[in-house]
């Protein structure tokens, strides 16, 4: 009896050996904290850009204003918003009393016609009668300096009726060029003065980004270079320099290039925008933004080892191009990398990299690199 209880105790402790035995095998092999896929970085040909921002403005501003002064608004054609044409009414003025002066301009006029008329035929007779000796040579002369002064007042009695009727003519206000009206600051009924802001237009309805650059940036930003900017709505238009501030401000130092947007853009003068100008093509290493942590202000990606541990490198990043990022150093050409998920990582973390099938344009990508 003795001998089996003893034979049962033995038997009992080898089998709790064994759960032993099973926990030394499962910590010789360290868990995965993450499935990952393994990417290569790829050598792309992305422009060069120069980020910036700025206001929009118009083109150009068309201040319309009445070129006669002293009377009364009487008419307004056009309202802020208007999409106006070149010779299109937009206001008129009172012009009674300039009918009034025109009449009585014309009625001088036919009296220094008939002034003229009269001294023409006085000078005439003098002439006939000169070689009679009935009428001294100083008394033909008055005849002919009187004709030569009525002659005068008929031509300044015209001037001051082309004149009238000049002034009657402006007082139909209308729009020096195409575009849209941007402010109105005439009130009806006002008595108006010779240049007084009646209308603003937007010149052709052009409208332009502005976006302020330093002096670097100013050097190698040229006309004719695309640029992209982001409306306040967030739509994204592309948009042409048009030339290139040649000073700096003396308070910001900074310059502004003109940027000339589509008519349709829909951009508004005076709200502000950002966006990039391109410089030119530039090769660029480029991984996926999803590869690249932020820790500490400093950017980093996870290296995989052959033995699927992860080590974090610190990289430079630069220009970023829809869902990918190029690094500018810190990272070779055929290092293998961490996709994703990298900010669940830490270095030495085991790793299972999942089996992916790369494209075809991702293995080009991959060979031009090691070439």
């Amino acid at each position: 009896m003795t001998a089996v209880l003893v034979a049962l105790m033995v038997s009992g402790l080898a089998g709790c050996s064994k759960p032993g035995a099973s926990a030394q095998v499962n910590a010789g092999q360290p868990a995965s904290v993450l499935t990952v896929t393994a990417i290569e970085p790829q050598a792309q040909t992305w422009p060069q850009l120069v980020q910036a921002s700025g206001p929009f403005a118009a083109w150009q501003e068309v201040i319309v204003t009445p070129e006669t002064g002293g009377l009364q608004l009487i008419e307004l054609k056009a309202d802020v918003g208007a999409q106006v044409k070149r010779g299109q009414l937009l206001a008129r003025l009172a012009d009674d009393s300039l009918r009034n002066d025109q009449r009585k301009q014309e009625a001088a006029v036919a009296q220094a016609s008939a002034a003229l008329e009269q001294a023409q035929s006085n000078l005439r007779r003098a002439r006939m009668a000169e070689d009679s000796g009935a009428l001294s040579a100083q008394k033909i002369e008055e005849y002919r300096i009187a004709a030569e002064t009525s002659r005068a007042s008929l031509d300044s009695a015209r001037a001051e009726l082309d004149s009238i009727r000049l002034k009657l003519s402006q007082t139909r206000v209308i729009a020096a060029d195409d575009g849209i009206v941007s402010s109105k600051s005439a009130v009806l009924g006002n008595v108006v003065n010779a240049g007084d802001e009646l209308f603003r237009l937007v010149r052709q309805s052009r409208v332009e980004w502005r976006p302020e650059l330093d002096a670097q940036q100013l050097e190698i930003v040229k006309p004719g270079r695309v640029a992209h900017v982001t409306l306040a709505d967030g739509r994204v238009v592309q948009g042409e320099v048009r030339l290139v501030s040649p000073t700096l401000s003396p308070n910001t130092g900074r310059g502004t290039a003109y940027v000339s947007l589509p008519i349709e853009s829909g951009a508004r003068p005076g709200t502000f925008g950002s966006g990039s100008i391109e410089l030119g093509n530039k090769p660029a290493l480029t991984v996926p933004a999803g590869a690249v942590v932020l820790r500490d202000g400093r950017a980093y990606v996870f290296l995989l080892g052959s033995d699927s541990k992860v080590m974090s490198r610190p990289v430079a990043v630069g220009r970023r191009r829809g869902e990918r990022v190029e690094i500018l150093s810190g990272l070779d050409a055929d290092a293998r990398v961490v996709g994703s998920g990298g900010a669940f990582l830490s270095d030495g973390a085991y790793v299972t990299v999942a089996t992916t099938q790369p494209s075809a344009g991702a293995s080009d990508a991959r060979e031009r690199v090691r070439r």
